[in-house]
């Protein structure tokens, strides 16, 4: 994993706990949703990552 997709993957997933945030408190489903659809695929893609780098070494 190098260190570009990380600080993307982790950009992403922050990005996402804001909106998310943002949505709850302006009461706004559709920001959650997307908050929680940017929140999840930035944690899955790290997982990803993680997974793959284990089985290279």
């Amino acid at each position: 994993m190098s260190v570009g997709q990380t600080i993307k993957y982790k950009t992403q997933e922050f990005k996402g706990r804001i909106t998310e945030r943002i949505g709850r408190t302006t009461r706004n489903r559709r920001l959650q949703r997307e908050g929680r659809t940017d929140r999840i695929s930035g944690s899955l893609k790290q997982a990803g990552d993680k997974a793959k780098n284990a089985f290279r070494r």
